[in-house]
């Protein structure tokens, strides 16, 4: 979920290992995100504000380099844009809010739960029932999130809140990608990217400021990490892989974000799983994989 210039993968399967180790690194680029919020030492609003600021020199050098007009664009795809750096900031904003009070397993499994979200979307505007793969990753979903919130609140309700932020997160994101997509042929991803952080930044910086928020920081190298690894390096990663793969293997792949995130947790914060934790992550990671795969089969 850590960006906003997620191209859709096609219905073709043209990959080589190249492809594989940039979907792969891609992957757990924007898994270290979550962590890197964490280790900020501004609010984590305002290390979203920064992370988009300090990407926009690299992201119009990077849509100028691929030959992605900047400009020129019909009035309905300026408004398209401009209402989904919105909920693109909105996203952010509900994400790092969540991200600091929840385990980073927790964060990046809701994080991503807009894939789940747009299936279900889909199944309403096509007034048709679930299939069977699709109501088995909505039971797995269910019956995880369930395990998750419970065990989550056994921790503490600070953490509880802090997935219900995460999962917020999901739901606009979904958004986000939904009012796009009438315009995705007429705008690239870096320049969709450029534009989502230029609009969305502002938002980010009036919230941290709304809330109180330290936001100059005194060390900037885990802002200018996150920045280069979120905005940067995992989005450029994925942009050059997605379009090579079916979406059963990008799901299978995504994947790898919450295994690094639980990682991560674990080493830097001493976040321990028990068995239903595992439980409860294995079914939203499942039902996350199976929602992405059913995309284009």
């Amino acid at each position: 979920m850590d960006g906003a210039a997620e191209p859709s993968a096609p219905d073709r399967n043209d990959w080589n290992w190249l492809h594989l180790a940039a979907l792969l690194g891609g992957n757990v680029a924007l898994a270290f995100g979550p962590l890197l919020v964490r280790l900020t030492d501004t609010g984590p609003v305002a290390a979203g504000f920064w992370r988009l600021i300090l990407a926009l020199p690299v992201l119009v050098l990077l849509a100028l380099a691929n030959r992605q007009p900047l400009l020129g664009y019909r009035r309905s795809t300026w408004l398209a844009i401009g209402g989904a750096a919105l909920f693109f900031a909105l996203d952010l904003a509900s994400w790092h809010v969540g991200i600091g009070t929840t385990r980073l397993g927790n964060a990046t499994l809701f994080g991503n739960a807009g894939s789940l979200i747009l299936m279900v979307w889909g199944l309403l505007t096509l007034r048709r029932a679930p299939s069977g793969l699709e109501w088995l990753s909505l039971g797995a979903a269910v019956t995880g999130a369930g395990i998750l919130f419970g065990r989550s609140l056994e921790v503490s309700t600070a953490t509880l809140i802090g997935d219900l932020f995460c999962l917020l997160a999901g739901f606009l994101y979904a958004f986000y990608i939904l009012l796009l997509q009438a315009e995705r042929a007429r705008i690239e991803s870096w320049a969709l990217l450029f534009w989502s952080s230029l609009f969305g930044a502002p938002v980010l910086l009036a919230i941290a400021l709304l809330r109180g928020e330290a936001i100059l920081p005194h060390h900037w190298w885990p802002l200018l990490t996150l920045t280069l690894t979120s905005q940067v390096i995992g989005q450029g990663l994925l942009v050059y892989a997605l379009k090579h793969f079916r979406a059963l293997i990008v799901g299978l792949v995504l994947l790898t974000q919450p295994a690094v995130s639980i990682l991560n947790g674990w080493v830097f914060f001493r976040e321990a799983l028990t068995v239903w934790d595992a439980l409860g992550m294995v079914l939203v990671a499942g039902a996350l994989a199976l929602a992405r795969a059913g995309e284009k089969g």
